[in-house]
């Protein structure tokens, strides 16, 4: 989860980046109506789309963001329980081997 937040993060920054610095406007005027048209990235538009373009990179920016969140709140649990069990294994093992090493030599196991 965390790679594919921070994949969408990346995704929404380079649309914001590509509105900001790679989109030119232009009006037309025709009959005593005004449209707008923009480009972007060479492609021509009208200006609707790309507001929407815009709402379509802050909405992966924040579910990017939300699901790094959650990735890596997952992988620090994860971490933890690894920890946890690791130390539980070494003590384990120094349980087995006590136990062992009290052991009368003339016994078989």
């Amino acid at each position: 989860m965390l790679v594919f937040g921070l994949v969408l993060l990346v995704l929404g920054v380079v649309l914001i980046l590509g509105g900001l610095f790679a989109s030119g406007t232009e009006s037309r005027t025709t009959g005593g109506t005004t449209d707008v048209h923009t480009t972007f990235l060479g492609i021509d538009m009208p200006a609707e789309t790309l507001f929407l373009m815009g709402v379509i990179a802050a909405a992966l920016v924040l579910g990017g963001l939300w699901l790094s969140r959650i990735g890596a709140r997952q992988e620090w649990r994860r971490r933890k329980e690894r920890k946890r069990l690791d130390e539980l294994s070494q003590k384990l093992d120094r349980a087995e081997a006590d136990r062992l090493e009290r052991r009368d030599p003339g016994e078989d196991d």
